[in-house]
């Protein structure tokens, strides 16, 4: 556990957000890279940006009926566009129509609602004068990129960078959260990656623990952070280095796209995002959820949906979740385990006809029953020698616990059943990752 930040992993769910003016194109985040965009062709953006429905009052509310306890927003994306009055550049917020600071009312709209505040940072800049044109950016393939970056200075953006970071963990508070992306040095699909080098990695981490001691950073400065950062992808167990759990958050997508994308309609169904945040849970990770407001600054009611109807299993079923985390018991298949001292929560992907067999928990349960109404369920542990007969199944492995289920599975995208363990089945302490 992270010691100077346990909230971290206590509470398991979070809502990114990706929001810039590349909710303009509404074509994906990476617009500007996938069309080879040059910085003067996508100032009409920059032009246009005028997020009259922007209320970030409204995102904290989404997300806290969600059931996430923190949130984590794009301060500037790759494009270089930045959404608070830096003093470091005219390339921001307050110099569109926008005509403000639009940092200032996210973080105070998620004090309100008493969720955790994260910013996210680009260490990559694509409109900075001096970031060197590399294979990642949007001028990659002009015929002149020799002449592109003549005069460039790596050291003259590594002074802005690290200045823009000093400018977000001085100027706003208590900062819970930092997520810089992202480090390509040596990357085989890329030629020019950068790195530690380039962000001076330690120098930078230093300065934000100098800033904001108690604040959580992952890992993506190519240095170690303080959680790992899976992307799109979910583990296939807990994560390890040199054989040791660490702590992971892994960041997931609606639709697969970050940024506003009006035509991808790719989206994970309720259900399936659960079954994400149990199975992540299950392994000791959490979940950061994206959402991508439109160029008016409004959440997309598809998303507004997801999130609502994650937030309908979360009002029932959420100690399963919060604070909880790998249970040194093994789960059978379709189904996932978390575990909170003495409470072992068994998430149940497939609902089976009247039986669930779980093997190694005989002897070990004190009282079980539905989570989602209190219920209690009947559990014994069938003899072994049992011979199946016309009305009688036969008997389970030596050490299985067996629960009856009602026929009618509970109206719940994920039922889970609570067990209440002996104490002398506890161990002391469960890894949470």
């Amino acid at each position: 556990m992270i010691q100077h930040a346990p909230w971290f992993e206590e509470a398991r769910f979070g809502m990114f957000v990706h929001w810039g003016i590349y909710a303009l194109p509404a074509r994906h985040e990476w617009v500007m890279n996938r069309e080879e965009i040059t910085v003067e062709e996508y100032s009409k953006y920059f032009r246009r940006f005028d997020p009259d429905l922007y209320d970030p009052r409204e995102w904290a509310r989404a997300a806290r009926a969600a059931g996430m306890k923190y949130v984590v927003l794009t301060t500037k994306h790759h494009d270089g566009f930045c959404l608070w009055d830096s003093a470091l550049t005219d390339y921001k917020a307050t110099n569109t129509p926008a005509g403000r600071d639009l940092i200032r009312p996210y973080v105070e709209a998620l004090r309100e609602e008493g969720l955790k505040v994260g910013f996210y940072h680009s260490l990559i800049d694509w409109h900075h004068p001096d970031f060197t044109i590399d294979g990642v950016h949007p001028q990659r393939n002009a015929a002149d990129v020799e002449r592109l970056n003549s005069g460039r200075d790596m050291a003259r953006y590594r002074e802005y960078l690290h200045g823009q970071v000093r400018e977000l963990l001085s100027n706003y508070g208590t900062i819970d959260y930092l997520f810089f992306d992202f480090s390509y040095a040596g990357h085989g699909d890329f030629w020019g990656g950068k790195g530690r080098k380039d962000w001076d990695s330690e120098e930078l981490l230093a300065m934000v623990r100098e800033l904001q001691p108690g604040i959580v950073v992952n890992d993506r400065l190519d240095i170690p952070g303080d959680f790992v950062t899976p992307e799109q992808y979910q583990p296939a167990g807990p994560m390890t280095l040199d054989g040791e759990p660490v702590t992971w958050e892994a960041c997931q997508t609606l639709n697969g796209s970050w940024g506003y994308d009006r035509d991808n309609q790719n989206y994970k169904s309720v259900d399936l995002l659960i079954r994400m945040l149990i199975d992540g849970v299950s392994k000791g990770g959490n979940l950061l959820l994206n959402v991508g407001p439109t160029g008016r600054g409004a959440l997309d009611p598809r998303a507004l949906e997801l999130l609502e109807g994650i937030g309908e299993w979360m009002k029932l079923h959420s100690r399963s979740i919060y604070g909880a985390g790998v249970s040194p018991f093994t789960a059978p298949s379709d189904v996932r385990y978390t575990q909170r001292g003495d409470r072992l929560y068994v998430h149940l992907f497939a609902w089976p006809f009247e039986y669930v067999h779980l093997p190694g928990l005989a002897g070990k349960v004190e009282y079980a029953q539905l989570l989602n109404d209190a219920s209690e369920v009947f559990f014994r542990e069938v003899d072994p020698d049992q011979q199946a007969m016309n009305m009688t199944p036969g008997g389970q492995p030596p050490g299985t616990l067996t629960i009856k289920l009602p026929v009618q599975r509970p109206d719940a995208a994920v039922p889970v059943l609570e067990l209440f363990l002996k104490p002398s089945t506890v161990e002391p302490t469960v890894s949470h990752g």
